[in-house]
């Protein structure tokens, strides 16, 4: 029995000595191993961070050049379009200046016929009728274009349309109204082509 216990008291002391180096108690963890699980998990976190940013960027390189694409796009067409309008500006001088020359052709051709007509004939009621004819006609020409004659004898002096080139006592119903037109003036719409010149009473 005795040897028995010392037996007992032996293996007692060898199983509940304190553990040696090197090892570790059950559920324990060394610290080089909770290092190393660290770093695993940092570089883990720091790659899936990375992944985003590099997306972003991306993302943004793209957008910048679509939206210089879209802004040399814009320029080439803005350039093309000043081009056009400044041709078609320059055609519409040209043509229009030629438009109205050919509207006076046949006026011009009618004095030409008048005045071989006065030099042929003594008919003077008949050159002044086919003179009338030509004045008709030539303002016609210039009313189709959109030229029109003012009407202002008797009315209220308006500086916007006329200049008055004199002024002369008419009474005081004439007074600040044109007495006379001096020279006819012209609208072309309605915008002054040519002012007229006037007596202005006062």
């Amino acid at each position: 029995m005795k040897k028995k216990n010392v037996y007992n008291e032996e293996v007692v002391e060898k199983t509940e000595g304190a553990p040696g180096e090197g090892e570790t108690s059950c559920g324990e963890v060394s610290g080089d191993n909770l290092s190393a699980g660290q770093e695993a998990a940092a570089d883990t976190m720091s790659d899936t961070a990375a992944e985003p940013a590099t997306d972003t960027a991306q993302a943004v390189e793209a957008a910048v050049a679509e939206w210089k694409d879209k802004y040399l796009r814009l320029q080439a067409e803005f350039d093309n379009y000043r081009k056009r309008t400044l041709k078609e500006k320059m055609d519409l001088v040209q043509t229009g200046g030629r438009d109205v020359l050919l509207s006076m052709l046949p006026v011009r051709d009618d004095v030409q016929r008048a005045l071989a007509a006065m030099k042929a004939s003594n008919d003077i009621e008949a050159l002044r009728q086919g003179v009338e004819l030509i004045s008709q006609k030539f303002t016609e020409a210039l009313r189709q274009k959109g030229v029109t004659e003012m009407e202002l004898k008797e009315k209220e002096f308006d500086a916007d349309v006329a200049e008055a080139v004199a002024k002369f006592a008419a009474g005081e119903e004439m007074k600040g109204r044109v007495i006379d037109v001096i020279q006819t003036g012209y609208m072309l719409g309605d915008k002054v082509l040519r002012f007229a010149k006037v007596v202005v009473g006062e």
